[in-house]
Order: C-alpha cells, then sequence, then structure tokens
C-alpha cells in the first residue's frame, strides 16, 4: 500500500507509450526550426506540474466546469490530428507569429501532457497508489527534458533526408493515436 517498483515500472511504460516523446522529435525539431529555441526547462517543468496537478484534481476540475473525460480526451485528439496532417502534409496549419520560442504551447500541452496523457492518467489513479503514479511521471519528465536538450544532436544525427522520413513516419503514427483517442472516447460522448 505505498511504494512498489513493480507498479512504478508498468505506470513508467504506460506513460512513456502515451506520451511518446521519441515519437515526438520531428515535431520538437520542426517546433525549434519555426521559433529559433525550445525552452527545454520551461516546458518540462510546465509538463511535470501539469500532469502532477491534474493526477490529484483532473477528474474534480473537469467535473467542475461540465467537461466530463470523454469530451476532454476528443478535444485532444482533434489537436493530435491537426499536429500529424502538419508532419505528413507539410503544411502549417499552427500560427502564432507573436510567440518568441516553444515551451508551455504546444510542447507541453498537449504534446507531453495533452488529453491522451490526462486520460491515461486518470484511468491509472483507479489501478495504481499515487505514489507509484507521481515517481513514474517524474522518471517520464527527465527523459522528455533529455530528449528536449538534445533536439539539436539528434536532427545533426538524422539530417534533412532522414527527419523527413521520421517526420512523415511519425505523423502517420500520430494521426493514428489521434483516430485511436477519437474512437475510444467518442462512444461516451453519447451515453
Amino acid at each position: 500500500m505505498g511504494f512498489d517498483i513493480r507498479e512504478i515500472v508498468t505506470v513508467s511504460m504506460v506513460l512513456f507509450a502515451v506520451i511518446d516523446i521519441i515519437g515526438t522529435i520531428p515535431i520538437i525539431i520542426d517546433l525549434r526550426a519555426k521559433f529559433g529555441h525550445i525552452e527545454s526547462e520551461k516546458a518540462t517543468l510546465a509538463s511535470g506540474a501539469i500532469m502532477i496537478v491534474f493526477l490529484f484534481i483532473g477528474e474534480e476540475f473537469l467535473n467542475l466546469i461540465g467537461i466530463d473525460v470523454h469530451s476532454f480526451a476528443v478535444a485532444g485528439s482533434f489537436v493530435l490530428f491537426f499536429l500529424a496532417l502538419e508532419m505528413i502534409l507539410g503544411i502549417r496549419l499552427y500560427r502564432d507569429e507573436a510567440a518568441s520560442s516553444a515551451s508551455i504551447v504546444p510542447i507541453a500541452f498537449p504534446l507531453v501532457a495533452g488529453a491522451g496523457t490526462m486520460t491515461t492518467l486518470l484511468s491509472l489513479k483507479a489501478e495504481f497508489q499515487t505514489i507509484n503514479i507521481v515517481i513514474a511521471i517524474i522518471l517520464n519528465i527527465i527523459l522528455v527534458y533529455i530528449v528536449l536538450k538534445s533536439s539539436a544532436r539528434i536532427e545533426k544525427l538524422l539530417g534533412e533526408n532522414g527527419l523527413g522520413v521520421i517526420r512523415k513516419t511519425f505523423g502517420v503514427v500520430l494521426l493514428a493515436i489521434a483516430v485511436k483517442l477519437f474512437a475510444a472516447n467518442v462512444k461516451g460522448l453519447f451515453v
């Protein structure tokens, strides 16, 4: 009834799959190209804070403003869908000319701590001890920070052609995740 290594490993792996920081590398590199740099520390801290706060008060907050988890997840699926279209088609839908860097939007939310992550946290809370979920969040946030800090090196390693292939491939994967998130939650809107 507390600290459990098995639970931490399980929750960490689930969050790693949902956050998919490796899969978002092409998006991160695109954002760095658009904005010049990424505020890694700010994005990492914001992501961790969003996830931990949502773990404790997420369901109550959504209920307070009259939004159910299914509606939240469907809205998140639309955001992921449009990000995926940008990656696959090479178009730019998200325009925020006033911003000077990418940190909280769109990295912390919705890429890292998006609707899929939030929905997953609510599901995990019903099954695992809160302390183990918090530790798993911290472990994943450390990995997010490492990837954000290393994005320039990763870009050099992959090169322009490698990035293009990965961007389109992960765009399709992100599109599939968006469709899956939509399909899994749209039924809940009508029940």
